[in-house]
């Protein structure tokens, strides 16, 4: 048998994309939309569909005739291929895949071509389902993404990642497709309402948990500001926020997660069964809250983290208005085991089958745990209970 024969390949992907904070997006005067579209040089008019959150549009009744406006005001430039499209909002819109099939065809009818731009402007869970939609067509239209939530302007907005719910299983299809553009517009956030506006406030946390103590102590400080809607205090945190989870993905080597540890994911692996259990009833950044303070409880068992600063995460998650238990973490399957605990195992399929969880090892820094210790997980599980009783 003769020797094989292998040529090794090696390609190398530079990906570039502006996030840029502003207000009043669609308001003609406001450059930043067609200097974004328009930042490649290209010698084209530049043509683009929109698609609005159906939330949003409610809160924003105009908001589909400024977009036309504002197209209509630059017509050198830009072109709109069709009405802007209102989309349903909240996570019905990752939970039917049959939504997604039906933007792909709505992009094909209208000939968008991979020159072409698809703006997303909603929460993210719009983002997640109009966008894997843009990335199948063609291979890959340009995104822009105009995040409209907390959790959409700080974390979901400005990552590489898509993906919808299927088979049961949260984020079970999806892609890596960076944006060509984010454009985070403040005024969207003014109209949340209160529950979506500190949604966003439990990712802050968590990102400055692991990554940044003095921001992790901005945040504990001006927490009571967060549920009384404190406009500049959360301008601060969103952008923050923003620059940490750009920077991580950036500086980690590892932006599409060929690896084992997902980082930005600490105290996410209850936070999305929890999520699935209630029938998506809990909001993402309230199971995230809970779940951060799961894993802080853990991490103080096993000695990574102080009781001081285990008082000051919860301390600061309760500050921000945020409940920290729910029914679903009682319940049981056949075996007697917790459900939640099935999180775990989610996680460790997503991942390529080793477990590899964050936790943090003092305030500002973090660590890969491979093993977990099972009956701390649950003496955790009833900490979080009575101390979230408690206080």
């Amino acid at each position: 048998m003769k020797n094989p024969h292998s040529i090794s390949q090696q390609l190398t992907v530079r990906w570039d994309f502006p996030v840029v904070f502003t207000q009043d997006l669609f308001n003609p005067g406001n450059p930043v939309l067609v200097e974004t579209l328009s930042r490649l040089r290209e010698a084209r008019r530049h043509r683009a569909m929109v698609f609005v959150d159906s939330f949003v549009a409610q809160a924003n009744p105009q908001l589909p005739e400024q977009i036309c406006a504002y197209f209509a005001a630059h017509p050198l430039e830009l072109e709109i291929a069709a009405p802007p499209r209102i989309v349903a909002g909240g996570e019905a819109a990752k939970n039917d895949f049959g939504l997604v099939d039906g933007f792909m065809r709505l992009l094909l009818e209208h000939r968008m071509d991979r020159h072409s731009f698809v703006l997303i402007v909603g929460g993210g869970a719009v983002m997640d389902s109009v966008g894997l939609a843009a990335a199948l067509v063609h291979r890959g239209l340009r995104q822009v993404r105009i995040p409209t939530t907390v959790l959409g302007q700080n974390d979901a907005g400005v990552g590489v990642k898509n993906g919808v719910n299927f088979c049961g299983g949260k984020n079970a299809i999806g892609t890596f497709a960076p944006p060509f553009a984010v454009l985070n517009d403040f005024n969207f956030l003014l109209s949340l309402p209160d529950r979506d506006w500190l949604c966003g406030v439990a990712e802050a946390f968590k990102v400055a948990i692991i990554r940044d103590k003095p921001f992790f102590e901005w945040l504990c400080a001006h927490a009571t500001q967060f549920p009384a809607r404190d406009p500049e205090s959360m301008r601060f945190l969103v952008q923050r926020c923003a620059e940490l989870h750009l920077e991580h993905i950036r500086t980690n080597g590892d932006p599409f997660e060929y690896g084992r540890a997902r980082p930005l994911d600490f105290g996410h692996w209850s936070a999305h069964k929890v999520e699935l259990m209630s029938g998506f009833r809990i909001s993402h950044g309230e199971a995230v809250a809970s779940g951060v303070l799961l894993d802080s409880l853990y991490a103080h068992m096993q000695g990574w983290v102080s009781s001081e600063e285990l008082a000051a995460i919860a301390g600061g998650l309760q500050r921000s208005g945020f409940q920290l238990w729910f029914e679903e973490l009682e319940s049981l399957d056949a075996s007697g085991q917790r459900v939640v605990f099935g999180g775990l195992r989610d996680f460790q399929e997503h991942l390529g089958g080793e477990l590899c969880v964050t936790y943090p090892q003092g305030i500002g820094f973090r660590h890969e745990v491979h093993e977990i210790d099972l009956a701390k997980r649950e003496l955790a599980v009833q900490e979080l209970r009575t101390f979230s009783h408690e206080k």
